[in-house]
């Protein structure tokens, strides 16, 4: 099987690097960059390509990489101090009160 061969993946996984590489190239990345882009996640998500080998169901692909944006939030967050977040908090819970 010759490198960058696409036969051992399952339909789904297709359609999943097609979507992919269509949301690359909306935010502007080169079509051969957004392929590879598209592949690279298809693969960290679902491990490679999944032809099943038998009968019965596959197994089910997850979508980790779609679930990176909370990460975001969070990081941000603990760059504060507590002394930080607690002065946010205690604003927030003012502003409630005021409009309540």
């Amino acid at each position: 099987m010759p490198r960058g061969d696409k036969s051992k993946y399952t339909d789904k996984q297709v359609r999943k690097a097609e979507h992919i590489e269509g949301s690359y190239e909306q935010r502007g990345v080169p079509e051969k960059e957004a392929e590879r882009r598209a592949w690279a996640t298809v693969n960290k998500d679902d491990k490679g390509g999944k032809k099943p080998g038998g009968s019965g169901r596959g197994k089910s692909t997850g979508h980790p990489a779609s679930h990176r944006g909370g990460e975001i939030g969070g990081r941000a967050s603990a760059s504060r101090t507590p002394a930080e977040r607690s002065a946010s908090a205690r604003k927030a819970a003012a502003t409630r009160r005021k409009k309540a």
